[in-house]
């Protein structure tokens, strides 16, 4: 038997008759203390099992934080590499489009310098040609003054090529003509014209006797080749 008021249990008895109802034995006094003693501990177990599993509750749930704020920094991170690798890419992209423009500009410019350079020596060799032939061309120039002679016939336009000379002139193989001589040019086609030599041009190599005639592109007889009879005025 249990007494949940030990204190009533232990009390002394003022009465004679009732000390058998009211006074406990030694082993009821041990007994009670016993089981408060296994209450008390009972409480202090269960009161200690209650901060174990608030303090484990807490801890997972610092853990649950823990593991979102990783995972969150992970993102970050993956996302900043990302972002990281893309514009690397681009900017290679952009580098890669760079050095190409620059290689086709060099490509260009290296062009046209071999091109100013062989039209530079086009323009020596044909000017040695007539240093050289300077005799021959005045005893030709001479002698054709009082003949005449069927040449091939031309027509360039110096507008289209960005010449400001005009349509007075006429090149020819200055071997033949040097600059300067006045030509009297009766076409085939009945129209006759007078020009004056003041330029060249490579066809005076593989056909001496070719004129071109300065003449504007919506002027150009149909034919676009015509031969003419050329006679030395002046």
């Amino acid at each position: 038997m249990f007494f949940t008021n030990l204190n009533v249990v232990i009390a002394a008895p003022t009465d004679q008759a009732n000390a058998t109802v009211y006074y406990p034995s030694k082993e009821s006094v041990k007994r009670v203390t016993l089981a408060r003693t296994l209450v008390l501990e009972e409480k202090q177990t269960a009161q200690a099992q209650e901060r174990i599993a608030h303090k484990t509750a807490i801890t997972a749930e610092q853990l649950a934080l823990q593991k979102k704020q990783d995972e969150i920094a992970r993102q970050k991170a993956a996302a900043a590499k990302a972002a990281a690798a893309k514009k690397a890419a681009e900017e290679a992209k952009k580098a890669a489009a760079a050095k190409a423009a620059a290689q086709q500009r060099a490509a260009a410019k290296a062009a046209q310098q071999r091109a100013a350079q062989a039209a530079a020596q086009r323009r020596a060799a044909v000017q040695t040609a007539a240093r050289r032939t300077t005799t021959t061309s005045t005893r030709t120039t001479t002698s054709s003054s009082s003949t005449s002679r069927t040449f091939k016939i031309s027509f360039y336009d110096p507008a289209v090529l960005g010449s400001s000379m005009g349509y007075g002139g006429v090149a020819a193989n200055l071997s033949v003509f040097p600059r300067g001589t006045r030509l009297r040019i009766s076409m085939s086609n009945g129209q006759t014209i007078y020009r004056t030599v003041n330029d060249t041009g490579t066809f005076a190599y593989s056909n001496p006797y070719q004129l071109d005639v300065a003449w504007p592109n919506s002027q150009i007889p149909a034919a676009g080749i015509l031969s003419a009879t050329v006679t030395v005025v002046g």
